[in-house]
């Protein structure tokens, strides 16, 4: 092994050890993917393991709007409707009190800037699910997953015996955690899940323009970066002049965020870190501020190789 064969070994073990401890402030197990745009570097913590995707599972699902628009497919300007059938309280028109009617681009907006679970449902029923399965398959991702909303919900008031008449998040106040923690929903396998590796694939096939034609993967990249949450990525990247485009997911104890940070050198990195907390709180800012944490330390391994 040559010196520096062996300081590289050092400085990747250097950075495995920052990455379990910021995992361990926050109380979660943690599993992250970095790889870089342009050289192919990469390096990854857990980066083959299963995990589940929560709302990141909605790229997919943009990609394959997009793809239609460019194919001349779908009207992106055409008004559909946000009826009761969709919502179920949360963000955006998932919580509003009435009907809702938008284009089906700002359908996906909403989707990806806000994680609106009902616009995500309306505009997976447009596109067709086994149209966005294909498009996975066809680009090499067979083993991607991806739901609707409304399948995720029904079947954790399956597994809890809850009302499904009854909006979930009314009904889950008081189940104790030891119930929440072992829910389908928060397990790989039979949740929509993938690999840390995967995912910055995916991403990294849209950032080259070669997950379909060149104006889609451009429209994915510009909705994904106006995401509205700063509390994961970005707080790794506080930099002016670095930019980012991203997605989060969070599910119980899944605190998750995949995007791809751009820096004013023209390096471009595509991210994904996922934990699995010890809690199913609503609040859990050290697991926030440690995917920021671990994202900043991986890119930053990277950008010291190159």
């Amino acid at each position: 092994m040559t010196a520096t064969t062996a300081g590289r070994t050092a400085d990747a073990d250097q950075i495995h050890t920052t990455l379990a401890s910021a995992f361990a402030q926050a109380r979660a197990e943690g599993f992250l993917h970095v790889r870089d745009l342009d050289t192919g570097g990469e390096f990854g913590h857990g980066a083959d393991s299963q995990v589940v995707l929560a709302s990141v599972f909605k790229i997919p699902i943009a990609l394959e709007y997009a793809r239609q628009v460019a194919a001349g497919e779908l009207d992106p300007a055409r008004r559909h409707t946000v009826t009761s059938a969709y919502r179920a309280g949360g963000s955006g028109t998932d919580g509003c009190a009435h009907d809702v009617e938008m284009s089906a681009r700002d359908l996906a907006f909403m989707m990806m800037t806000i994680s609106d679970n009902a616009a995500t449902d309306l505009l997976l029923d447009i596109l067709g699910p086994d149209r966005v399965r294909a498009t996975l398959d066809e680009l090499g991702f067979p083993d991607f997953g991806f739901s609707s909303c409304a399948a995720l919900d029904d079947d954790i008031r399956r597994e809890l015996g809850l009302d499904p008449d009854r909006s979930l998040d009314d009904q889950l106040a008081g189940i104790p955690d030891e119930r929440l923690l072992v829910l389908r929903a928060c397990a790989p396998g039979t949740s929509p899940s993938s690999t840390p590796r995967e995912v910055t694939a995916l991403l990294a096939a849209i950032w080259r323009d070669e997950a379909g034609p060149t104006s889609a993967c451009a429209e994915v990249r510009d909705i994904m970066s106006q995401q509205v949450w700063q509390h994961r990525l970005v707080s790794g990247f506080p930099e002016p002049g670095v930019r980012l485009a991203g997605k989060t997911g969070t599910d119980f104890p899944v605190r998750n965020e995949a995007g791809v940070i751009e820096y004013p050198d023209g390096k471009r990195y595509a991210v994904g870190v996922f934990l699995r907390t010890s809690t199913a709180a609503n609040r859990q800012p050290l697991a926030d501020r440690a995917i920021g944490r671990a994202a900043r330390a991986a890119v930053d391994h990277l950008r010291a190789g190159t």
